[in-house]
């Protein structure tokens, strides 16, 4: 993004952000996130590339009792291809899930772009057990918050580059590194651009 251009008007709700190499910030080294709300009151987003270590969509439903042990051995297979994701450092233990538009909660999913929704309340994750929720879905633990202009000082200063979200990176978890992957949403070579770090 082209430096004069970024402002507090700038709305990248729907948009990734992706780390540069040179991201002082080592909770997010090589990070993607996809931005849920921006506004000139600051901004949110969920990491997208960041797996929760050892954490199963099914221990995490009997973890908040949405279903009991029992329950579990009859979950749908489906259910095991949600990821858990470290979707931020703050507010760790709340869930947020960014799902396709076919599942919708009233007054609480919030439709962040075309084919991407955030649904934040227990009710989604009670479908998804049950096998009605959304086609895709990720749940991330945790979220990103930057306050008034300090998600646009970042980019001045070259931490993030920024593009329109693809639903498919956001979506297919089962695909190599993402981000790579969302690198070449912007044509980067992701070779490229390591080699360049610290070269004027």
């Amino acid at each position: 993004m082209d430096k004069d251009r970024v402002s507090a008007f700038d709305n990248l709700e729907g948009h990734l952000l992706i780390a540069m190499p040179g991201m002082p910030d080592e909770r997010f080294m090589r990070a993607v996130i996809y931005v849920c709300e921006h506004s000139a009151r600051g901004a949110m987003g969920i990491v997208i590339n960041k797996p929760a270590s050892d954490l199963r969509l099914p221990d995490l439903l009997v973890q908040l009792e949405i279903i009991g042990d029992d329950d579990a051995m009859h979950l749908p297979d489906a259910l095991d291809r949600v990821p858990v994701l470290m979707g931020g450092p703050v507010e760790t233990s709340r869930g947020f899930v960014l799902h396709s538009p076919d599942y919708r909660v009233a007054q609480s999913t919030q439709a962040v772009a075309p084919g991407i929704c955030l649904t934040s309340t227990v009710d989604i994750l009670r479908a998804i057990a049950r096998g009605h929720g959304p086609r895709d879905a990720v749940l991330a633990l945790g979220y990103a918050g930057w306050s008034a202009g300090q998600l646009e000082n970042e980019i001045q200063s070259n931490g993030w580059l920024s593009c329109p979200a693809d639903p498919d990176v956001v979506f297919n978890h089962a695909a190599d590194d993402q981000y790579a992957r969302a690198l070449r949403l912007l044509g980067i070579d992701p070779a490229l651009l390591s080699s360049s770090v610290g070269h004027a």
